[in-house]
């Protein structure tokens, strides 16, 4: 019986060497562990074996059984990996890294006027940043001087999250963390969506898009707010741009101040994108809260800061001439592939 065995598996391993497909292997492992295969042939004559030797001579059969299918199946895996090499190295090699020869899309008329807003303000010494969606009511509320009974708290303004955290309805909500994380003086703007329950119309969404700004160091004052307002304003809309304050008011700002900008398309004669008044309303801002700076770790007694807010999409619509808000959101190919990077 021994000798048996041993023969076949000489025999399955030299068998082994010549098969070629994953159908030379299934057909070795029918003609060797088949019903009336050779090795389980084998086993019918147990009932011969004297029973001292059953369990010794057993044990040689399925001992011989694993090494047959062990042998077929490493056969098969080198098998299926090299069909699979060679399928990789028969496709085209194309390295990603390489900069696209044609440019076929275009950027969203957002992004174009947020990335001009960044460069106009990194130029001024700012630093950009990201804002989170999810907030924390403290962050989002609380941090910015919005007491617990402010209307957009309820229900039908602002998505709560289960865990009691929300969606953001503003980017002031990153106010805080940014007071906390850079060393004094501060200049940054951070860009980001924001979310609010609004029945949608042509000047209203559920999702838009923000820009916000702080300025903090010692004798901080509206006129450096005008200032960087103004500078920004102007290089946008690509000609010099007088602006106005009138009185407003922000739970985070104190004084609190509306800036309008002199009409740029028809120089404050009035038409149908100022609705005739020659001034278009746009930058809330204002000087930084007493409150809100102490919670960000800086004492009011030393420094004083300013805040201002911009509507990206309204500055798109207006940059683009697009007289409906829902458009941006809407994923129309048709629009937004007339757009194209301004110089």
């Amino acid at each position: 019986m021994k000798e048996r065995i041993e023969e076949i598996l000489d025999y399955v391993a030299t068998a082994v060497e010549k098969i070629n497909d994953s159908n030379q292997a299934q057909a070795l492992r029918v003609e060797i562990l088949g019903k009336n295969g050779k090795l389980t042939s084998l086993f019918r004559f147990m009932k011969e074996v004297p029973s001292e030797k059953k369990g010794e001579v057993g044990k040689m059969l399925n001992d011989a059984k694993i090494s047959v299918e062990n042998m077929i199946s490493a056969k098969e895996t080198f098998l299926a990996q090299a069909e699979l090499d060679n399928e990789i190295n028969s496709v085209e090699k194309i390295d990603i890294t390489l900069p696209s020869k044609t440019c076929t899309g275009s950027l969203h008329p957002r992004t174009i006027i947020q990335h001009e807003i960044e460069e106009v303000f990194k130029s001024m010494g700012f630093v950009v940043e990201d804002g989170n969606e999810v907030e924390t009511e403290y962050n989002n509320f609380t941090a910015v001087n919005v007491p617990e009974n402010h209307p957009a708290r309820d229900m039908q303004d602002t998505f709560w999250l289960d865990n009691g955290q929300v969606l953001k309805t503003h980017t002031s909500a990153a106010q805080n963390r940014i007071l906390k994380k850079y060393p004094l003086p501060i200049r940054a703007i951070f860009p980001g969506r924001c979310f609010r329950n609004e029945d949608l119309d042509a000047g209203h969404e559920n999702t838009f898009f923000q820009l916000e700004g702080v300025i903090v160091d010692k004798d901080v004052s509206v006129g450096n707010l005008i200032y960087f307002m103004k500078e920004m304003l102007s290089k946008i809309f690509k000609k010099e741009v007088e602006v106005r304050l009138r009185p407003g008011f922000f739970p985070f700002t104190e004084p609190s101040f509306e800036m309008d900008v002199r009409c740029p398309f028809c120089d404050g004669h009035g038409c149908s994108t100022c609705k005739q008044s020659g001034w278009i309303e746009l930058c809330p801002c204002g000087m930084i809260h007493p409150e809100v700076l102490r919670k960000g770790g800086i004492d009011p007694e030393l420094y004083s800061g300013c805040a201002f807010g911009l509507g990206l999409d309204r500055m798109t619509m207006l940059s683009f001439n697009i007289n409906d808000i829902r458009e941006l959101n809407s994923g129309n190919l048709k629009l937004f592939k007339q757009f194209k990077l301004r110089s």
